[in-house]
């Protein structure tokens, strides 16, 4: 069994009765309060914090390191993103680059089409929902060019077009008038 671990000496039992006094936040008070003992027992710390003595031993190690700001409740880190920061840039640059039509077999990027791309270059697996914050994060939206094929000559899609102006700009004829 180890030896018990003893709180800051900066702080006694009456400053952090103080601190509770003074938080906003009830799962702080309720923790500064258990560890203000004053020379008490873990157990009796615990009962009052209605916890296990191990709970307790938590909060005095996370007070010891960071202060009375360790014992607020903080945002859990959760999981690490899929795609590492090279991946990220490679991800960026077919998207900028968008498909080709013949190798891809599409004619934009749709989310399936992008994770079917990561899967064939870095065997990652990644779902579409993932893969759409993932995106989303990078700055992109779900905005997409009208496709063009990739022959597409731009001097015959201009001789092509209309040149006259259409029928409803032009002025009706007016009738003679009748006397």
């Amino acid at each position: 069994m180890g030896s018990a671990l003893s709180l800051r000496s900066d702080f006694d039992g009456s400053m952090l009765r103080r601190l509770a006094r003074q938080t906003r936040d009830a799962d702080q008070a309720r923790r500064l309060l258990s560890l203000a003992y004053d020379g008490g027992s873990r157990a009796d710390a615990a009962r009052l914090g209605s916890v296990t003595v191990q709970i307790v031993r938590d909060w005095v190690v996370r007070f010891n390191t960071r202060g009375p700001d360790g014992l607020i409740n903080g945002k859990a880190p959760g999981k690490p993103s899929l795609l590492n920061d090279e991946q990220r840039t490679a991800l960026a640059q077919a998207i900028e680059r968008g498909p080709t039509p013949y190798l891809d077999g599409v004619v934009r990027w749709r989310l399936c089409d992008l994770a079917q791309w990561i899967w064939e270059e870095f065997r990652i697996s990644v779902s579409e929902e993932t893969l759409g914050r993932e995106v989303r994060a990078m700055g992109y939206r779900k905005l997409s060019a009208r496709p063009r094929h990739h022959a597409q000559d731009p001097e015959a899609a201009e001789a092509f077009k209309k040149t006259s102006p259409p029928l409803w700009q032009k002025s009706p004829p007016v009738p003679p008038r009748a006397k």
